[in-house]
Protein backbone atom coordinates (compact mmCIF):
# COMPACT_ATOMS: atom_id res chain seq x y z
CA UNK A 1 0.00 0.00 0.00
CA UNK A 2 1.02 3.14 -0.82
CA UNK A 3 0.69 6.48 1.50
CA UNK A 4 0.79 9.91 -0.25
CA UNK A 5 2.64 12.29 1.54
CA UNK A 6 0.99 15.29 3.23
CA UNK A 7 2.46 18.73 3.05
CA UNK A 8 1.18 21.36 4.89
CA UNK A 9 0.03 24.30 2.87
CA UNK A 10 2.04 27.40 3.73
CA UNK A 11 -0.39 29.83 5.04
CA UNK A 12 0.10 33.60 3.82
CA UNK A 13 1.25 36.59 5.70
CA UNK A 14 -1.81 38.79 6.40
CA UNK A 15 -0.67 42.09 3.91
CA UNK A 16 -0.38 45.04 6.52
CA UNK A 17 -2.93 47.70 6.42
CA UNK A 18 -2.69 51.68 5.81
CA UNK A 19 -2.23 52.17 9.42
CA UNK A 20 0.09 49.43 9.69
CA UNK A 21 2.60 50.36 6.96
CA UNK A 22 5.20 53.61 7.23
CA UNK A 23 5.79 53.09 11.49
CA UNK A 24 9.47 54.29 10.62
CA UNK A 25 8.26 57.26 8.80
CA UNK A 26 6.23 58.17 11.31
CA UNK A 27 8.80 58.06 14.02
CA UNK A 28 11.06 60.16 11.76
CA UNK A 29 7.99 62.69 12.14
CA UNK A 30 8.02 62.60 15.85
CA UNK A 31 11.73 63.21 16.09
CA UNK A 32 11.39 65.89 13.82
CA UNK A 33 8.97 67.65 15.77
CA UNK A 34 10.05 67.35 19.27
CA UNK A 35 13.50 68.95 17.59
CA UNK A 36 11.18 71.83 16.77
CA UNK A 37 10.13 72.61 20.10
CA UNK A 38 12.30 71.51 22.13
CA UNK A 39 15.26 72.62 20.52
CA UNK A 40 17.59 74.50 23.28
CA UNK A 41 17.47 70.71 25.18
CA UNK A 42 19.77 68.95 22.27
CA UNK A 43 22.84 68.80 24.22
CA UNK A 44 26.26 70.01 23.06
CA UNK A 45 28.20 66.92 23.81
CA UNK A 46 28.25 65.25 20.74
CA UNK A 47 29.75 67.21 18.50
CA UNK A 48 28.26 70.10 19.35
CA UNK A 49 24.56 68.55 18.06
CA UNK A 50 22.43 71.26 19.72
CA UNK A 51 24.28 74.10 18.14
CA UNK A 52 23.67 72.24 14.37
CA UNK A 53 20.31 71.79 15.04
CA UNK A 54 19.49 75.17 16.02
CA UNK A 55 21.13 76.97 13.42
CA UNK A 56 19.16 74.48 10.46
CA UNK A 57 16.19 74.88 12.75
CA UNK A 58 13.98 76.25 10.11
CA UNK A 59 15.16 72.97 7.63
CA UNK A 60 13.35 70.70 9.97
CA UNK A 61 10.34 71.50 8.05
CA UNK A 62 11.47 69.95 5.09
CA UNK A 63 10.36 66.78 7.20
CA UNK A 64 6.45 67.92 6.03
CA UNK A 65 6.77 67.66 2.05
CA UNK A 66 9.14 64.71 2.03
CA UNK A 67 7.49 62.99 5.10
CA UNK A 68 4.26 63.43 2.55
CA UNK A 69 6.06 61.88 -0.17
CA UNK A 70 7.24 58.78 1.39
CA UNK A 71 4.28 58.26 3.31
CA UNK A 72 1.98 58.20 -0.36
CA UNK A 73 4.59 56.24 -2.28
CA UNK A 74 4.52 53.48 1.46
CA UNK A 75 1.02 54.15 0.95
CA UNK A 76 0.77 54.49 5.22
CA UNK A 77 -2.43 56.63 6.61
CA UNK A 78 0.22 56.43 9.74
CA UNK A 79 2.69 58.14 8.31
CA UNK A 80 0.83 60.97 6.79
CA UNK A 81 -1.58 61.79 9.65
CA UNK A 82 2.47 62.06 11.69
CA UNK A 83 3.41 64.30 9.31
CA UNK A 84 0.99 66.92 11.14
CA UNK A 85 3.46 66.96 14.19
CA UNK A 86 6.14 68.55 12.26
CA UNK A 87 3.78 70.91 10.18
CA UNK A 88 2.05 72.08 13.64
CA UNK A 89 5.66 72.30 15.38
CA UNK A 90 6.98 74.38 12.46
CA UNK A 91 4.38 77.30 12.58
CA UNK A 92 4.07 77.02 15.92
CA UNK A 93 8.42 78.16 16.34
CA UNK A 94 7.89 80.29 13.24
CA UNK A 95 5.03 82.01 12.02
CA UNK A 96 5.58 84.56 15.06
CA UNK A 97 8.83 85.55 12.91
CA UNK A 98 6.64 85.44 9.49
CA UNK A 99 3.74 87.59 10.54
CA UNK A 100 4.10 90.67 8.34
CA UNK A 101 3.75 93.81 10.36
CA UNK A 102 4.47 97.65 10.22
CA UNK A 103 8.33 98.47 10.91
CA UNK A 104 8.03 100.88 14.12
CA UNK A 105 9.47 104.15 12.82
CA UNK A 106 13.27 104.38 13.10
CA UNK A 107 16.08 107.24 12.18
CA UNK A 108 19.02 105.04 11.28
CA UNK A 109 20.18 102.64 8.37
CA UNK A 110 22.88 100.44 8.82
CA UNK A 111 24.03 98.20 5.84
CA UNK A 112 26.45 95.54 7.28
CA UNK A 113 27.98 93.41 4.49
CA UNK A 114 30.83 90.51 4.52
CA UNK A 115 32.22 91.71 1.28
CA UNK A 116 34.62 88.69 0.70
CA UNK A 117 38.32 89.06 0.40
CA UNK A 118 38.45 87.58 -2.85
CA UNK A 119 35.65 90.19 -4.03
CA UNK A 120 37.31 92.22 -6.61
CA UNK A 121 33.55 94.39 -7.49
CA UNK A 122 33.97 97.24 -5.06
CA UNK A 123 32.22 99.76 -7.16
CA UNK A 124 29.04 97.13 -8.17
CA UNK A 125 29.52 96.26 -4.22
CA UNK A 126 29.09 99.57 -3.16
CA UNK A 127 26.44 100.93 -5.69
CA UNK A 128 24.23 97.61 -3.72
CA UNK A 129 25.22 99.28 -0.24
CA UNK A 130 24.55 102.72 -1.52
CA UNK A 131 20.90 101.95 -2.55
CA UNK A 132 19.66 101.66 0.63
CA UNK A 133 20.57 105.03 1.30
CA UNK A 134 22.37 103.92 4.31
CA UNK A 135 23.76 106.29 7.39
CA UNK A 136 26.11 103.69 8.48
CA UNK A 137 27.86 100.67 6.57
CA UNK A 138 30.13 98.01 8.02
CA UNK A 139 32.47 96.14 6.48
CA UNK A 140 33.86 92.88 7.36
CA UNK A 141 36.50 90.97 5.37
CA UNK A 142 38.05 94.30 3.75
CA UNK A 143 41.89 94.42 3.37
CA UNK A 144 43.62 97.36 3.67
CA UNK A 145 43.73 98.43 -0.12
CA UNK A 146 40.14 97.23 -1.37
CA UNK A 147 39.31 99.66 2.28
CA UNK A 148 40.55 102.57 0.26
CA UNK A 149 38.69 101.28 -3.11
CA UNK A 150 35.82 101.43 -1.04
CA UNK A 151 36.07 105.31 0.87
CA UNK A 152 36.52 106.20 -2.83
CA UNK A 153 33.15 104.49 -4.24
CA UNK A 154 31.42 105.72 -1.24
CA UNK A 155 32.42 109.42 -1.82
CA UNK A 156 30.97 112.17 -0.57
CA UNK A 157 27.45 109.66 1.13
CA UNK A 158 29.53 108.80 3.65
CA UNK A 159 32.88 110.64 4.61
CA UNK A 160 33.25 109.37 7.30
CA UNK A 161 35.97 106.20 8.21
CA UNK A 162 37.61 103.96 10.28
CA UNK A 163 39.51 100.63 9.42
CA UNK A 164 40.63 98.01 11.60
CA UNK A 165 42.59 95.00 10.35
CA UNK A 166 39.83 93.30 8.27
CA UNK A 167 37.10 95.31 9.40
CA UNK A 168 36.00 98.79 8.99
CA UNK A 169 32.75 101.44 8.98
CA UNK A 170 31.65 104.69 6.80
CA UNK A 171 29.79 106.87 8.03
CA UNK A 172 27.53 109.84 7.08
CA UNK A 173 28.01 111.25 10.35
CA UNK A 174 31.47 112.03 12.43
CA UNK A 175 32.88 109.16 14.29
CA UNK A 176 35.16 109.15 17.31
CA UNK A 177 37.22 107.18 20.31
CA UNK A 178 38.48 104.33 17.76
CA UNK A 179 39.35 101.69 19.47
CA UNK A 180 41.07 97.83 18.39
CA UNK A 181 38.64 94.97 20.89
CA UNK A 182 40.43 91.70 21.18
CA UNK A 183 38.13 88.86 20.60
CA UNK A 184 40.79 86.58 19.69
CA UNK A 185 40.30 83.24 20.70
CA UNK A 186 42.74 81.65 22.76
CA UNK A 187 45.75 80.50 21.09
CA UNK A 188 44.87 81.98 17.90
CA UNK A 189 47.47 84.34 16.12
CA UNK A 190 48.29 88.34 16.92
CA UNK A 191 47.77 89.28 13.28
CA UNK A 192 43.94 88.24 13.15
CA UNK A 193 42.10 91.47 14.18
CA UNK A 194 38.71 91.57 13.18
CA UNK A 195 36.97 93.71 15.91
CA UNK A 196 36.16 97.89 16.11
CA UNK A 197 34.71 100.09 18.50
CA UNK A 198 33.33 103.36 17.47
CA UNK A 199 31.28 105.98 18.39
CA UNK A 200 28.76 107.58 15.86
CA UNK A 201 28.31 111.44 17.09
CA UNK A 202 24.73 112.79 15.98
CA UNK A 203 23.31 115.88 17.51
CA UNK A 204 21.05 114.81 20.56
CA UNK A 205 23.20 111.87 21.19
CA UNK A 206 25.65 108.69 20.35
CA UNK A 207 25.79 105.36 20.19
CA UNK A 208 28.43 102.75 20.41
CA UNK A 209 29.63 100.49 17.30
CA UNK A 210 31.40 97.72 17.65
CA UNK A 211 31.74 96.13 13.78
CA UNK A 212 32.88 92.18 14.81
CA UNK A 213 34.14 89.35 12.33
CA UNK A 214 33.19 85.91 14.29
CA UNK A 215 35.42 83.07 13.57
CA UNK A 216 34.22 80.53 10.98
CA UNK A 217 32.30 77.05 11.96
CA UNK A 218 33.42 73.88 10.24
CA UNK A 219 32.37 70.44 10.03
CA UNK A 220 35.18 67.93 10.95
CA UNK A 221 36.20 65.18 13.00
CA UNK A 222 35.00 66.46 15.77
CA UNK A 223 31.29 67.38 14.44
CA UNK A 224 30.23 70.52 14.33
CA UNK A 225 33.34 72.56 15.23
CA UNK A 226 32.18 76.13 16.77
CA UNK A 227 34.76 76.53 19.75
CA UNK A 228 36.47 79.47 18.39
CA UNK A 229 33.20 80.77 17.02
CA UNK A 230 32.03 80.45 20.99
CA UNK A 231 35.12 82.03 22.74
CA UNK A 232 35.06 84.88 20.10
CA UNK A 233 31.31 85.58 20.81
CA UNK A 234 32.14 85.33 24.65
CA UNK A 235 34.93 88.08 24.48
CA UNK A 236 32.64 90.34 22.77
CA UNK A 237 30.22 90.09 25.04
CA UNK A 238 32.46 90.97 27.70
CA UNK A 239 33.60 94.17 26.03
CA UNK A 240 29.90 94.95 25.48
CA UNK A 241 28.89 94.23 29.54
CA UNK A 242 31.91 96.89 30.56
CA UNK A 243 30.68 99.58 27.81
CA UNK A 244 29.32 102.68 29.98
CA UNK A 245 27.46 103.58 26.62
CA UNK A 246 23.52 103.58 27.12
CA UNK A 247 23.49 103.13 23.13
CA UNK A 248 25.17 100.34 21.64
CA UNK A 249 24.92 98.88 17.80
CA UNK A 250 26.59 95.48 16.76
CA UNK A 251 26.72 94.86 13.37
CA UNK A 252 28.94 92.05 11.51
CA UNK A 253 29.23 88.54 10.16
CA UNK A 254 28.86 86.50 13.57
CA UNK A 255 29.19 83.04 11.72
CA UNK A 256 26.19 82.17 14.05
CA UNK A 257 22.25 82.43 13.83
CA UNK A 258 20.59 84.04 17.18
CA UNK A 259 18.49 80.90 17.98
CA UNK A 260 22.06 78.89 19.13
CA UNK A 261 22.31 79.10 22.58
CA UNK A 262 26.29 79.55 22.03
CA UNK A 263 25.65 83.10 21.21
CA UNK A 264 23.51 83.54 24.67
CA UNK A 265 26.58 85.73 25.76
CA UNK A 266 26.03 88.08 23.42
CA UNK A 267 22.16 87.93 22.71
CA UNK A 268 21.29 88.67 26.26
CA UNK A 269 22.92 91.84 25.80
CA UNK A 270 21.88 93.49 22.17
CA UNK A 271 18.60 92.30 20.51
CA UNK A 272 17.51 91.52 17.17
CA UNK A 273 13.58 92.13 15.47
CA UNK A 274 11.41 89.62 16.58
CA UNK A 275 9.94 89.31 12.65
CA UNK A 276 11.71 88.83 9.53
CA UNK A 277 13.06 85.28 8.48
CA UNK A 278 16.04 86.80 6.34
CA UNK A 279 18.98 84.34 5.18
CA UNK A 280 22.34 85.36 3.83
CA UNK A 281 24.45 82.72 3.29
CA UNK A 282 25.73 81.17 0.85
CA UNK A 283 24.65 83.85 -1.64
CA UNK A 284 23.48 81.58 -4.50
CA UNK A 285 21.38 79.99 -2.17
CA UNK A 286 20.90 80.95 1.17
CA UNK A 287 20.34 78.56 4.08
CA UNK A 288 21.38 80.86 7.41
CA UNK A 289 21.11 84.10 9.01
CA UNK A 290 24.68 85.06 9.81
CA UNK A 291 25.07 88.48 9.62
CA UNK A 292 23.32 90.79 12.39
CA UNK A 293 22.38 94.04 13.54
CA UNK A 294 21.80 94.14 17.11
CA UNK A 295 20.94 96.82 19.87
CA UNK A 296 21.31 97.81 23.01
CA UNK A 297 19.63 100.76 24.29
CA UNK A 298 17.64 101.23 21.25
CA UNK A 299 15.47 98.93 18.89
CA UNK A 300 16.38 97.37 15.54
CA UNK A 301 12.90 97.71 14.00
CA UNK A 302 13.47 95.29 10.49
CA UNK A 303 16.39 93.87 8.96
CA UNK A 304 16.57 92.69 5.53
CA UNK A 305 18.46 91.24 2.86
CA UNK A 306 20.12 93.24 -0.07
CA UNK A 307 20.75 92.51 -3.72
CA UNK A 308 23.74 89.92 -4.43
CA UNK A 309 26.85 91.78 -4.52
CA UNK A 310 30.33 89.95 -5.89
CA UNK A 311 30.78 88.45 -2.18
CA UNK A 312 29.24 85.20 -1.27
CA UNK A 313 27.28 86.69 2.01
CA UNK A 314 24.35 88.56 1.54
CA UNK A 315 24.22 92.18 2.72
CA UNK A 316 21.79 93.42 4.85
CA UNK A 317 20.60 96.90 5.90
CA UNK A 318 18.62 97.11 9.27
CA UNK A 319 16.55 100.72 10.38
CA UNK A 320 17.56 101.43 14.34
CA UNK A 321 15.14 103.90 16.34
CA UNK A 322 17.71 105.68 18.91
CA UNK A 323 16.86 107.39 21.69
CA UNK A 324 17.55 110.74 20.46
CA UNK A 325 14.96 110.11 17.77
Amino acid sequence: MIVEAKHAIPTATPAKTAWQRGRLLALGSVVAAVLLVAHEYVPNRWGNLGSLVQTFLPWLGLAVPLGILAALLRRSALAILAVLLPLAAWIWVFLPQLRPVDPAPADLTVVQHNVSDTNTDVAGTAEVLLAAEPDVVTLTEVSEAAAEEYTQAFGAALPHHETQGTVGVWSRYPLRGKEAVDIRPEGVDASWDRCLRVVIQRDGGAAALYVAHLPSVRFGSGGFETELRNASAQSLAEAIDADKNETIIVAGDLNAVLADDAMAPLTNLVTAPTTGFELTYPAVFPVVQIDHVLARGATVTEVRALDKTGSDHLPVVAHVDTPWS
